[in-house]
């Protein structure tokens, strides 16, 4: 399990010089690799593995595992918003409209530690947060629907994948776990 930070592709090989990777965080085996990705402006857990049966779990689309993210977004949502975002909003995905799934959506006061580089800050438009929990991993999806009922992502960050959350980092960035205590969390059998 990781914490990936802003800026850092999750991937171990570089698309440009500049880029920073998995693999300047952590000295990890040569056999793991990431279970599904984060994009690189995005941060938060992020789980790698060897174990192909995992993988395979976590990112067939039939399995629907919640994953939930906290999302700082511009402006304060309206009752309306959420309830459009909660309904799972219309989004444009490589050109053709998807109906998303419904979402749980909440709003939250998270301690949250500052990014860097810091979000935009724009003096007279107010920012919240939000917890948002999906079943289904489209691309950006939680920009896009965030973005269909007008309130733009500042900050993103994975919070958990079914019960496995940031806390069991227990304030590390990397921590190896046990297969059998990751099966039991992500409710795998």
């Amino acid at each position: 399990m990781i914490n990936k930070p802003y800026g850092v592709l999750s991937q171990f090989t570089r698309e440009l010089p500049d880029h920073r990777t998995l693999a300047d965080l952590y000295d990890f085996p040569p056999d793991v690799y990431p279970v599904g990705r984060l994009d690189r402006d995005s941060e938060g857990l992020l789980l790698l593995t060897d174990d192909g049966a995992l993988n395979h779990r976590l990112l067939n689309p039939a399995h629907r595992h919640p994953r939930t993210y906290w999302v700082q977004v511009e402006g304060i949502p309206t009752p309306d918003a959420l309830s459009a975002l909660a309904a799972g909003p219309t989004i444009r995905i490589k050109g053709k409209n998807h109906a998303s799934l419904p979402l749980l959506v909440e709003t939250i006061a998270p301690a949250v530690a500052p990014r860097t580089p810091p979000i935009r800050y724009r003096k007279n438009v107010a920012d919240s947060w939000l917890s948002l929990t999906l079943t289904e991993g489209k691309n950006r999806q939680v920009r896009r629907v965030c973005a269909a009922v007008g309130y733009p992502v500042l900050r993103l960050i994975r919070h958990a994948i079914v019960e496995v959350t940031l806390e069991d980092l227990a304030g590390q960035s990397v921590r190896e776990v046990d297969r059998d205590w990751l099966y039991a969390r992500l409710e795998l059998r």
